[in-house]
């Protein structure tokens, strides 16, 4: 059989799209491997959200040229860059073979085979149009020795942030019916999954036929999943009634992914988000009201164009009075056909190093802030699913607590098991401990061997 490797950086979006395309390419008798010297087929899944994440598409591109030269291989490249690059990546990598954005992941084969047959460099890049859009139907065996699954219900962004690309490289927003999503979270339970996390660029504006707070209602009603998680979210989208749902259903986890950006109105005026920091924390407060102890995190943008000191301290300001449990914080970083990009000179742009120093006291005060909240934890009980044995230590367990936190502990329960877990240590980032009692066993027999090496190479960059 031909061999494939996928490198998938970005968002869960992109690592579930991953999966989609060894779906597809598993059905043309391609099978995974995990060292991309053995592939003859080699797909990088790009994101464009930061700059960064496109420089390090590109050192891979490099990396894999040998590959293609001593093998043979054919070397795509699709996701977001694709996307918005389109036949330009042809021009400025001369060694690459296709390229292929997020609506072609089903016209792979097509793609493929006129590299193969025709010799030619293609480039797939076109929107399907909303009304003709088809969702990628997951296939449940794919994910038959996991306990946890993303479960795609929306594409694109509608909302047009001056920062932000992905209305560029998604496109807009188009929803998935609801009876598809709990069909495939009924196929998912099936096989032993225990919790879904329904993914999109802004979830809670999804119009699938129901709404957003209503598909979580029934997701969670669905038999054998424990629990239920999303992401992201749009504050605007924070609704009265997603917001009781959170309330009336213990199966959704108490975390929630809330992105401010920045605490100043007046940057996030000029970053096109429609709500002042007040309205933020009101909407905040009265999910706190609705379930106590909710983990909140956020995304958080520094050295937006035009931001001054005052504007950054309002942003620390607001850390500390959130108390998020983590925040991902990055520079900013302009991106084609943007509202800021194109503005930026008129705002005036913030210096590189001004933009590293401000990062890091962010960070600085979120790390102290994190570690203050995990180490309330230590002597307390906390329950746990099991996912498997833990990165760091084979001879110890690895899991997560319903607020998302991890959890690596000594224990002999079985993947997909819940279990009590006594804190004995932390830090900002984790707990460590030991497992006291199991609460309940998984619903499918785990599998007798660890799952095979997966043939993703994941790169987290958001």
């Amino acid at each position: 059989m031909k061999r494939y490797f996928i490198h998938t950086f970005g968002c869960q979006m992109n690592v579930n799209d991953s999966l989609r395309m060894s779906e597809v390419l598993a059905k043309m008798s391609y099978e995974p491997t995990p060292v991309p010297e053995n592939a003859d087929l080699i797909i990088l899944n790009t994101c464009s959200i930061r700059e960064k994440a496109e420089d390090k598409m590109l050192s891979a591109l490099g990396r894999y040229k040998p590959v293609k030269a001593s093998r043979g291989a054919i070397l795509g490249v699709g996701g977001c860059v694709a996307q918005q690059e389109k036949d330009k990546l042809l021009k400025k990598v001369p060694y690459l073979d296709f390229v292929f954005g997020p609506d072609n992941i089903a016209r792979l084969p097509d793609i493929i085979g006129r590299v193969h047959a025709e010799r030619e460099r293609v480039v797939e890049t076109a929107f399907v149009d909303s009304e003709e859009y088809v969702f990628p139907r997951a296939d449940p065996e794919t994910s038959r020795g996991k306990v946890t699954e993303f479960v795609t219900v929306m594409k694109g962004c509608d909302n047009v942030c001056s920062f932000c690309i992905v209305p560029h490289t998604r496109g807009r927003e188009v929803s998935r019916a609801f009876p598809d999503v709990l069909q495939e979270v009924d196929g998912l339970a099936k096989v032993g999954v225990r919790e879904v996390t329904l993914i999109g660029q802004n979830v809670n504006s999804y119009l699938g036929g129901i709404s957003f707070a209503q598909l979580l209602l029934r997701t969670a009603e669905v038999p054998g999943i424990e629990r239920v998680r999303f992401t992201t979210s749009h504050p605007h989208d924070l609704s009265d009634e997603l917001i009781e749902a959170f309330r009336v259903q213990p199966k959704i986890a108490p975390h929630f992914h809330l992105p401010v950006q920045c605490g100043s109105d007046r940057i996030l005026k000029m970053m096109r988000r429609d709500y002042t920091v007040e309205q933020y924390l009101e909407r905040l407060a009265k999910l706190r009201a609705a379930r106590p102890g909710i983990a909140v995190t956020t995304d958080i943008i520094v050295g937006f164009p035009g931001e001054t000191e005052e504007d950054f301290e309002l942003t620390l300001k607001l850390t500390e009075q959130v108390r998020y449990d983590n925040q991902f914080s990055f520079i900013y970083s302009p991106r084609p056909k943007t509202g800021a990009a194109l503005r930026e000179k008129d705002w005036g742009p913030v210096e590189h190093e001004v933009k590293i120093a401000r990062l890091e006291r962010l960070q600085k005060v979120q790390r102290r802030i994190s570690a203050e909240t995990t180490a309330a934890l230590v002597g307390a009980e906390v329950e746990v699913l099991v996912e498997g044995h833990s990165r760091y230590d084979a001879t110890k367990r690895f899991g997560r607590t319903p607020e998302n936190r991890t959890v690596n502990f000594d224990g002999d329960a079985p993947t997909g098991s819940f279990v009590k877990v006594k804190v004995e240590r932390s830090t900002p980032n984790q707990l460590a401990g030991k497992q006291v009692e199991v609460l309940q066993l998984p619903t499918v027999e785990p599998l007798p061997v660890a799952p095979p090496v997966s043939p993703f190479h994941v790169i987290a960059e958001a």
